[in-house]
């Protein structure tokens, strides 16, 4: 089901409401009441299990969200049937400086409150963590007194279903890795392709990466977009050719897509990225200068790649 978005009256703090059934037959008509009660501007609507992590719906709306944002929901298991799943969305929200409130659980990470719920349950999540570390290792440990051969016995005896199920967790693992990272280059393909070719592309998302981050590979980063667009979480238009352009508008076209990452970005502040990225100024120097870059954006608004 795509989402449907019901608009109210705005609000000092954006409330972004988040509705999940399970089946068809089910109705999230309650869920939105409460939402708009609660006073959400926008309300998103999903049909999915809550056992799945592989929901479009969710994934946009946490991709839309902007910084002061609230996502809302009415109950916790709307959102996630796990501690780990939730705990791992809180995250992303706070990296987004977003907040999140469950309006029937006592979480509100925008409270005091609900920031020392959100820590006992961070607590207990990694104690389940630890438990279930030690309880893996107990049985690999008693199989191999007995002599038992670890592995899936479906697997070795070459059961599809059993392939299938395998198959079917590598995909969601990869899907989840690739959301948790989201972030650091779903808006930059968005944002750039097809308008720069993927080459750049990259090195633009390289060069804004965490110090700890690993970097991305061509290969790499075009997958994930293939995923993401397969999933409906991209335009398939990202995976279009590149845009043909004269070789002078190249340089304006890349100081644009960092400019437009982050609209209070300062000129120092872009020469840096671009240095990092050893892109070398119109005359072939290394060192990039404020003035350059004031010099390029002008151009790029010329060209209208900025406004």
């Amino acid at each position: 089901m795509t989402s449907a978005i019901a608009k109210e009256a705005p609000c000092p703090v954006p409330l972004i409401g988040y509705a999940r059934i399970s089946t068809e037959d089910q109705t999230a008509l309650p869920q939105v009441l409460e939402l708009r009660s609660a006073g959400c501007v926008e309300i998103a609507e999903e049909q999915a299990s809550g056992g799945s992590r592989t929901r479009p719906v969710l994934a946009r709306v946490l991709d839309q969200l902007r910084v002061g944002d609230t996502l809302v929901v009415v109950r916790i298991d709307r959102l996630a049937r796990s501690l780990s799943h939730l705990l791992e969305i809180i995250e992303r929200l706070e990296a987004k400086g977003a907040h999140f409130r469950s309006l029937q659980d006592p979480i509100d990470t925008a409270s005091p409150q609900g920031k020392f719920t959100l820590q006992v349950l961070g607590a207990a999540a990694e104690f389940e963590r630890t438990l279930i570390r030690e309880r893996t290792k107990a049985g690999l440990r008693s199989a191999k007194a007995e002599g038992r051969v670890g592995g899936n016995p479906g697997l070795k005896a070459g059961d599809p279903v059993a392939i299938r199920k395998a198959r079917a967790a590598r995909v969601e693992s990869h899907f989840q890795k690739l959301n948790a990272s989201a972030e650091q280059w779903v808006p930059e393909v968005r944002r750039l392709r097809p308008g720069l070719p993927w080459e750049d592309v990259l090195r633009i998302v390289n060069s804004g990466l965490p110090s700890e981050a690993q970097p991305w590979s061509l290969p790499r980063l075009i997958r994930a977009a293939k995923t993401f667009v397969r999933e409906g979480l991209l335009p398939d238009t990202v995976l279009s050719r590149a845009t043909a352009s004269d070789k002078d508008d190249r340089l304006p076209a890349i100081v644009a897509g960092i400019k437009g990452a982050d609209p209070k970005m300062t000129l120092q502040a872009i020469c840096d990225r671009l240095e990092t990225m050893r892109e070398r100024t119109p005359r072939g120097r290394s060192k990039w200068e404020p003035s350059s870059v004031k010099m390029i954006l002008e151009r790029a608004k010329k060209l209208r790649l900025l406004y």
